[in-house]
């Protein structure tokens, strides 16, 4: 490993994490993990956005064909199984997307590497999937905007739906007579969703977690009212599974966030059991989208854990937070305090407590 190129160890890094968590490998995956395409990119060009998406990449070609080259290679010696993935856009007429104008590379491109434990089914399912194409997405724009098909001017938060880079309003986008459905009832949701003819995502950006967030969905008044008479006639026997969930998703928790306590402390010995307990139980609590419940974390890689230690040490051991109500820009209080982290984590990689 050590006589590996860097980029090709980056990309078996990353390879080996998604493969960890999910049984496949794409590389549209690999390329977010090597941070060449944030998650926003690549939702926008599913979404249907004009232009190859390898225009977006800081990297020329070259440098990304030699990526794919050491992925085929990993993916070869461990067996895997290569299979096509078809791109569609998330658009009415569910055009091919376009990765790159060189036919090699959107070859490559299109070739997805699955694990051989998967059975014949699973594997079925998993190509089903990754050749659906995405949902149509209705969005909750942060700026105000305008229409293109009527010219009618959208207030920031009115939902729009973007045709290409053309944003429509929902009933130039023939969405007009679709109703809304909140998140919140995952039943009523995929219910509606399956009894309506066409339905929709509406979707939010987040400004402070940088993602977009699901917001619900619009779908057909008659199939909403299909959806919510099912869910009354057997709401008894969800409740009581939800129940049975409830206490296994906790018994997941605890043996989770052991897991990674442990992790913490082999890869930081000098940190106490306990504040290696309290670490896991605030980066690992469910629902909290820190980075205990991302991919990563959930597989225990170690830079994930070390961002959840270092989180911690940041809040608790330097005096970052009172910077922070001082009114000090964020990224002048991260850098002012780097010096104090490091020190931390060097002692503690050494096996020796830290006292502040």
């Amino acid at each position: 490993m050590a006589d590996q190129p860097k980029l090709q160890r980056r990309v078996v890094d990353v390879a080996e994490s998604l493969l960890r968590n999910t049984k496949y490998v794409a590389p549209v995956e690999v390329l977010t993990g090597l941070r060449w395409l944030s998650p926003i990119a690549v939702r926008e060009w599913r979404g249907g956005r004009p232009g190859a998406l390898a225009g977006v990449l800081p990297v020329d070609e070259t440098k990304v064909l030699t990526a794919f080259e050491y992925l085929r290679d990993w993916a070869r010696e461990r067996g895997l199984q290569p299979g096509e993935a078809g791109y569609l856009a998330g658009t009415r007429d569910r055009r091919p997307l376009v990765f790159s104008e060189n036919e090699a590379l959107q070859r490559i491109f299109r070739t997805h590497w699955m694990s051989p434990e998967l059975s014949g089914k699973q594997r079925e399912r998993l190509e089903t999937r990754q050749n659906q194409a995405p949902d149509l997405v209705a969005v909750s724009p942060l700026n105000d905007w305008t229409c293109a098909g009527c010219g009618t001017e959208g207030a920031a938060g009115e939902w729009m739906h973007l045709d290409g880079d053309q944003p429509l309003c929902l009933p130039c986008a023939d969405f007009g007579h679709l109703v809304f459905l909140p998140s919140g009832n995952a039943a009523l949701s995929r219910r509606a969703k399956k009894e309506s003819t066409l339905a929709v995502l509406v979707m939010r950006f987040n400004k402070r977690r940088k993602r977009y967030e699901r917001q619900g969905l619009l779908v057909e008044r008659a199939a909403l009212e299909r959806a919510e008479s099912q869910c009354l006639a057997d709401e008894e026997v969800r409740a009581r599974r939800r129940e049975r969930d409830a206490v296994r998703r906790a018994e997941q928790d605890v043996e989770f966030q052991a897991a990674m306590a442990a992790e913490i402390r082999r890869l930081f010995p000098g940190c106490a059991t306990g504040r290696a307990h309290a670490i896991a139980e605030h980066a690992g609590a469910r629902g909290s989208g820190r980075v205990g419940r991302s991919a990563a974390g959930r597989a225990l890689d170690e830079e994930a854990v070390r961002l959840a230690v270092v989180a911690s040490i940041r809040h608790e051991d330097t005096g970052y937070d009172a910077m922070l109500m001082a009114g000090m820009p964020r990224d002048e209080a991260r850098e002012a305090i780097r010096a104090d982290i490091d020190r931390v984590l060097a002692l503690w990689e050494r096996g020796q407590p830290c006292a502040m």
